[in-house]
């Protein structure tokens, strides 16, 4: 069998949930008995056909009952049967069609089964047991299946709403609304004429199709206006998108035609007076004819932009259902069930404009009418009928609205046959049924069904062809009734918000300019606020009907009044603001006067619409109408509350139910003393009215307090003085009669209380002033100081509670206009305060342009911030971004004139002081330079560098008073190079000057470039001259002197030879820079170079760490967790030992490597002061020795900085002890990878001797007595590493420059001789026995010493060479063999020839000046010794 009976299977007792009751709909005049259906689990859901129906229980079965026609099968409804097919699929929504059924799963499959003649199953053969529906989107590649969540059936077509809001249609006839003419359509197809627009409901009749449309942008149509002529219709307006159209709809047109000829145009003026301008009201229940619309319906398709839009967005307070809908419907309109005006078929979706606007939630369609259910509980209905008039012709019969009786809303609605079912809010909380049916008189008039009452709290109600049925729940704790009253109060509320909408505020704002100012512009705030507030219930009391929909399917928590509270409480706090300030400026008088004038005739309605408690005496009272829905808040309160009485205290349940009464509560309590304030207020301003008061008049300001009788007055004032302070919401007013008023606004307004002297005191302090207030008795003082904690914290966004006597928040954020003479005068604060003072981060606006924001301190400018100074000369402003004390700036930071400067440095009070770089004309057409040094008191002072970059020179030496004045070295773009004293801005006294092609000179200078005295000038042959030289030196030298022309092996000239040694005049490398180390000094605290306490030092650096950590929000999460490292203090104190040295050298690393850090700011600082020092113009090589010897004073200055950190490290160059505990046993072997140099001293040890990996080191070993080993620390070891790399492109620019004629040599011999083969090679450098081997491993390993920067990293490179030398010569020798020199010094050869290394010279000069001195006669020295070795027998090569 295809099912089996549940009878079997019912429960003795029934659910409490999902009752369902079904009857037939046997005309007005029988007795109409509904059964009862009992089943073991709750119904979910019920659908009816026209003679079959559907349920769908709880744990997703699904039953069938009535004529099973495909199975040849007659079910009572008493034992339905089992659809057994769609068992395990957990069904959530079934659909009845005529003759076919459908049910959808709850991942979105449908399953059809049932007639299946006009394909409308989906299928293409006869189905009678469920079977899945393919609904497939081939317009995606790959195509993809499509999620539906509901169904809708007709006769003979089906229709499916997908996730993403589209339609999609199968079956036959033109109420699919697809583009074809061919019929059926086996498939589901989409229906493209709704695509890009968000589908929320469909609907099915018999040969019809409804969607409810969530609505897009309004477009303007034309108005229909009196004298025109109702749209027509002919055969050219049947079809708007020219589709061939069948017999079926040939004979409606023509039907619909014959209509249209035999209708006079007083038949349509009766239509048009008696049927469209009807009113809809309250509660009732009206129906609509054929009849045209004032509004043209056009028939074609929408355009293309408008198709291809997205779905409106949600609402404010998203998730609530939108009220701006559309109806649309198409298919067969010869019943005028389409409601287009007409009787004629639509193939397409076309939508129904005079229900645009009308706020539809809900469509549902009979076999040939239609149903609309709007958010104002009012049902619209379409269809129509004919009669044979006496006269023969036909003619229309409009259906009038039937008048309900009072309190009753409709909020369901359902369509059979030729009935419909409504389900609405009566007198009590129960809902009831109401039932529509033909009667003889062509009139529907509904009729109240009174076994509705027996049934229980009804949710939903069904019809289909001749039944209806009811789902209903019991009302168990009262929790069903508590939902139903909270829905019924609320739809009840939504209707009397649009009645006083449509009534009274849309009248009234159309007149309210006569109001004068400010009252309109407050009337049209509050009508949009109104707008919002009915806006806001609408939504809700809808989205309450689906939940009543639903109810045992929904979790409490999901109540909007609990999701949404928030949006909520934001619209009924604006609107009751806006209330509030209408009536403060006293708009409610002029407004009586209005509505007298404008709502003359309907002051009775206006009277009906206040409630028993508004109005006194039965007179409208416009006040309490306005404030009449501010009482639903606590209406909330009590359901919610209600709710939750029905719930265990210990379930989530309960307290999400019990919190959210209680805020409504509050909010509610908040809202009446608002209230309460504003008719306060209200009566004082119509008290004192005056024009001293009326300057204080402001729509939000609300009056707290006043001193009347002298209550308050001014400390020390005259005797005869009148003083009368008032206390609004926003600001404290003291007003002196005849004399002057002054505001102090309540955000920058501290205040404390004092008792002394007898006075009962209350000292105000304001930005700029502070006075002190005498309360006349104890109990006035205590009220007046609550009364200013209390305003004083609503108006900082507290509560506003207050307290008894104490104080207000010291700390706030708030605006400030400076009106004092002073540096803020006119100036505009916002920001942080302390006790009355400018204090935290802030941003201060002068009337002049200028701005600063940044921090402040104690009412001055104090911390880092950034300011801008308009320059009204150049029309540009000067900006500057860095630290301030005292008002003024002070510290780091960079500054950009409007001239195109850039000064980045150090500051002092104002004026650039310390270390600083200068960059001058890149925003001009003038000189460029750029200087970096030293400042003193906005002078260059002390040791800089100057780059001209127009005239080609650099200057490095001493300034004095922005004048070079000291020894110097000058270097020019075309190789010159000078040393020598400056005087003036001039080289003035001894020098040296040296050419790019060698020859010096040295003599006395008085101007630049000019010689002028004794002096020795030195040719690059080596001849010299002595004598007087006088002239410049671009231009000519007069010489009267000797020449000199040394023999061969004659002694080289030791006073001549000294007068041109380089670096004679230069700065000394130990006196550069002390400006960047200063600065370096400052930023730990310290007064002078290790002049400060320690433990301030590490502090500094914590705040400064969290600082930049706390300014810095886009940090990456490796940055963040460096700084975090940072900011803790590490253990400095104690001595260090070979246990805890790691620690301090990671430390470093990281510190180096951060710039928020003092020693990574230095670091940063001094690499930039390298580059510019010998990069550009500076890239010269007699410069090499003055930039080593500055990177060893670098090493010098900054390892004092590092043992002032960690006092417990050694001099440079001394040992590391091991830590106490440790044994001589314990003691590990130093590792040479990770920079600690290691050296053995010992009193008969001449050298190193360290168990090496590599054999052939073993000849150097035996020489040499063991001894053991210990960490020998040197601060090259410790901070190279981390400053060289960063150094190393201009340093090793210098050395490829000093050794560029040797390299050159090296590389010419190296080609030659590395275009031999390997075996003949190897035998022409005197290896003997290499075999095959090639040595590709040690090849690759020494040319990675290219890429390392440091001289350690370098020596492990070459160390790792004669590692992999050894393991290839140990393959073919025997590992007992020992080479001696003479065969290690060729083989080496070898390798460093096919390694290839372009600038080897300038890499072995590099590691021998740099490398670590504790290491130069050890392993390494030595290894370092055969490159140097091999280098130069390379040099020594023949050329030929």
């Amino acid at each position: 069998k295809y099912a089996y009976s549940h009878a079997d299977e019912r429960a003795p007792t029934p659910p409490e949930r999902g009752l369902l009751h079904i009857w037939q709909s046997a005309g007005p005049s029988a007795q109409l008995c509904p059964d009862r259906v009992l089943l073991s689990r709750p119904v979910l859901q019920a659908s009816l056909g026209e003679h079959h129906g559907l349920l769908l229980t709880q744990g997703g079965q699904v039953y069938s009952f009535g004529e099973l026609l495909w199975r040849d099968l007659s079910v009572p409804v008493s034992a339905p049967l089992l659809e057994i097919s769609l068992l395990g699929r957990t069904v959530v929504r079934v659909a009845a069609g005529g003759f076919h059924c459908g049910a959808l799963s709850e991942q979105g499959n449908v399953f059809m089964w049932g007639e299946n003649t006009a394909g409308q199953c989906g299928l293409s053969e006869r189905v009678s047991e469920p079977c899945p529906v393919s609904v497939v989107d081939s317009d995606v590649v790959p195509p993809a299946a499509v999620q539906v969540v509901d169904l809708a059936l007709g006769r003979e077509h089906s229709l499916a709403l997908s996730a993403r809001n589209e339609l999609w249609a199968w079956g036959s006839g033109c109420q699919l609304g697809l583009v074809t003419n061919t019929f059926p359509v086996w498939r589901p197809q989409k229906v493209e004429h709704l695509a890009g627009r968000h589908v929320v409901q469909v609907a099915c009749g018999a040969y019809h199709s409804l969607a409810l449309v969530r609505s897009l942008h309004q477009q303007n149509t034309p108005e229909l206006t009196e004298g025109e002529e109702p749209f027509a219709a002919d055969a050219g307006h049947y079809c708007p998108l020219g589709v061939e159209l069948t017999e079926v709809m040939t004979h409606e047109v023509t039907t619909s035609k014959i209509q249209k000829t035999v209708l006079n145009k007083l038949v349509f003026k009766f239509i048009l007076e008696k049927h469209l301008n009807v009113t809809l009201t309250v509660g009732s229940c009206f129906f609509l004819s054929g009849s045209p619309r004032q509004r043209r319906c056009s028939a074609g398709r929408p355009s293309s932009s408008c198709r291809s839009r997205s779905a409106a967005p949600e609402e404010a307070g998203g998730g609530l259902p939108s009220l701006e809908t559309e109806v649309w419907s198409w298919g067969r309109g010869s019943e005028g069930q389409l409601g287009h005006g007409d009787q004629l078929a639509r193939l397409q979706p076309l939508c129904i404009k005079c229900l645009t606007g009308e706020e539809v939630i809900k469509v549902a369609a009979g076999s040939h009418h239609s149903l609309a259910l709007t958010a104002h509980c009012q049902v619209t209905h379409t269809s129509s009928l004919t009669f044979l008039q006496p006269s023969g012709l036909l003619c229309f019969v409009p259906r009038r609205p039937l008048q309900l009786s009072d309190g009753l809303r409709v909020w369901d609605v359902s369509a059979g046959q030729s009935h419909s079912l409504l389900l609405a809010d009566g007198d009590c909380v129960q809902p009831v049924l109401l039932y529509c049916g033909p009667r003889k008189d062509y009139a529907v008039r509904p009729d109240l069904l009174p076994f509705c009452v027996e049934m229980g709290y009804i949710s939903g109600v069904c019809s289909g062809g001749q039944s209806c049925a009811a789902l209903a729940d019991v009302n168990v704790m009262g929790f069903i009734g508590a939902i139903h009253e909270l829905a019924s109060r609320e739809r009840r509320f939504y209707c009397w918000l649009s009645s006083v909408k449509r009534l009274v505020l849309t009248p009234l704002q159309s007149a309210s300019p006569s109001l004068g100012e400010p009252c309109t512009h407050l009337f049209f705030s509050l009508c949009e606020s109104f707008v919002r507030l009915s806006l806001l219930i609408g939504q809700h009391s809808t989205a309450l009907s689906y939940f009543l929909h639903d109810v045992q399917g929904c979790d409490i928590a999901s109540l909007p009044l609990l999701t949404h509270s928030e949006h909520f409480l934001d619209v009924y706090n604006e609107y009751c603001s806006s209330v509030g300030d209408f009536q403060v400026m006293g708009g409610f008088r002029p407004l009586h006067k209005l509505s007298l004038e404008c709502l003359g005739s309907q002051q009775a309605v206006l009277a009906q619409l206040c409630e028993p408690d508004q109005s006194a005496g039965g007179k409208a009272d416009l006040v309490s109408l306005l404030y009449w829905p501010l009482q639903q808040l606590h209406q909330y309160s009590r359901m919610l509350l209600k709710l939750a009485a029905c719930y265990n205290v210990l379930t989530t349940e309960y307290q999400s139910l019990d919190q959210g009464g209680s805020r409504y509560d509050s909010q509610s309590s908040s809202l009446l003393r608002r209230k309460k304030e504003a008719e306060t207020t209200s009566l004082f301003w119509s008290s004192h009215s005056g024009k001293t008061t009326e300057v204080l008049r402001l729509p939000q300001r609300r009056v707290v307090c006043e001193s009347g009788n002298r209550s308050l007055t001014l400390q020390n004032a005259g005797r005869f003085s009148n003083h009368w302070f008032i206390l609004f919401n926003d600001t404290l007013v003291h007003t002196q009669v005849r004399t002057h008023t002054r505001s102090v606004p309540l955000q920058t307004q501290f205040q404390i209380f004092n008792f002394s002297d007898g006075y009962y005191a209350i000292k105000i302090t304001c930005p700029e002033e502070s006075f002190t207030l005498v309360a006349s008795t104890p109990q006035e003082k205590n009220k007046w100081l609550r009364s200013l904690n209390q305003a004083v914290d609503h108006v900082l966004g507290g509560a506003g509670q207050g307290s008894s006597p104490g104080l207000a928040a010291m700390s706030r954020t708030a605006s400030h206009t400076f009106c004092g003479e002073g540096r803020f005068k006119d100036a505009h604060y916002t920001g942080a305060w302390v006790a009355g003072r400018i204090h935290g981060r802030g941003t201060m606006k002068w009337p002049d342009g200028r701005t600063y924001s940044g921090n402040f301190k104690s009412g001055q400018e104090d911390g880092y911030g950034e300011c801008l100074i308009p320059d009204k000369v150049l029309n540009k402003p000067d900006g500057y971004q860095g630290h301030w004390r005292d008002g003024k700036i002070h510290g780091f930071g960079k500054y950009k004139y409007a001239s195109g400067e850039v000064y980045e440095g150090c500051f002092c009070d104002g004026h650039r002081h310390g270390y600083g770089m200068l960059s001058s004309g890149r925003m001009a057409k003038r000189s460029s330079s750029v200087f970096i040094g030293q400042w003193v008191h906005d002078k260059k002072t002390g040791y800089g560098v100057h780059d001209d970059i127009t005239r080609g020179e650099k200057y490095m030496g001493l300034w004095l008073d922005e004048q070079r004045h000291g020894n110097a070295t000058v270097v020019t773009q075309c190789g010159l190079y000078y040393e020598g004293n400056f005087r003036d801005n001039k080289m003035c006294g001894p020098g040296l000057l040296v050419s790019d092609d060698d020859t010096a000179l040295h003599g006395e200078f008085s101007e630049d470039w000019m010689v002028n005295g004794k002096g020795v000038l030195s040719l690059a042959n080596g001849d010299s001259l002595e004598g007087m030289f006088s002239g410049e030196w671009t231009t000519g030298l007069k010489v009267v002197g000797t020449y000199f022309k040394p023999s061969a092996g004659e002694p080289e000239h030791k006073e001549r030879s000294g007068l041109l040694r380089l670096g004679q005049y230069a700065v000394p490398a130990a006196q550069r820079w002390l400006c960047v180390f200063d600065e370096c000094w400052s930023r730990l605290g310290c007064d002078s170079a290790g002049r400060g306490e320690r433990t301030a030092a590490w502090d500094s650096i914590a705040v400064t760490i969290a600082t930049a950590r706390r300014q810095s929000p886009n940090l990456s999460r490796s940055q963040s967790k460096v700084l975090e490292c940072l900011e803790c203090i590490p253990q400095h104190g104690e001595p260090v030992t070979t246990a805890n040295y790691d620690n301090i050298r990671r430390y470093l690393i990281k510190a180096c490597e951060t710039p928020h850090h003092p020693l990574g700011w230095l670091v940063e600082t001094l690499v930039t002061a390298y580059r510019m020092t010998y990069v550009g113009v500076g890239s010269n090589r007699r410069l090499l020795r003055l930039a080593v010897q500055e990177v060893l004073a670098y090493l010098t200055h900054f390892y004092r900085i590092v043992r002032f950190l960690f006092p417990g490290l050694p001099d440079d160059g001394g040992i590391i002890p091991d830590p106490p505990t440790s044994t001589p046993e314990s003691k590990q072997k130093p590792d040479m990878s990770d920079q600690r140099w290691v050296s053995h001293r010992g009193s008969d040890c001449n050298g190193c001797a360290f168990p090496s990996p590599s054999l052939l080191l073993n000849l150097f070993f035996l020489l040499l007595s063991p001894c053991s080993g210990v960490v020998v620390l040197s601060f090259s070891s410790l901070l190279l590493p981390q400053l060289l790399p960063r150094l190393y492109p201009p340093l090793f620019t210098l050395y490829c420059l000093q050794e560029e004629q040797e390299d050159a040599r090296y590389w010419e011999r190296m080609l030659r001789l590395n275009k031999q083969p390997d075996r003949p090679l190897l035998r022409f450098l005197g290896v003997q026995d290499s075999k095959d081997a090639c040595f590709v491993s040690a090849v690759e390993t020494l040319q990675q010493i290219s890429t390392a920067f440091t001289p350690s990293d370098k020596l492990l490179v070459i160390q790792k060479t004669f590692e992999e030398l050894t393991q290839e010569v140990k393959l073919m020798l025997d590992d007992s063999f020992l080479w001696c020199m003479d065969d290690l010094l060729p083989l080496f050869i070898y390798v460093v020839l096919r390694a290839r290394i372009r600038n080897l010279g300038a890499e072995v000069s590099l590691i021998e000046d740099l490398m670590d001195p504790n290491i130069q006669h050890g392993e390494m020295g030595l290894m370092f010794t055969t490159l140097q070795a091999c280098y130069m027998q390379i040099l020594q090569e023949s050329a030929t």
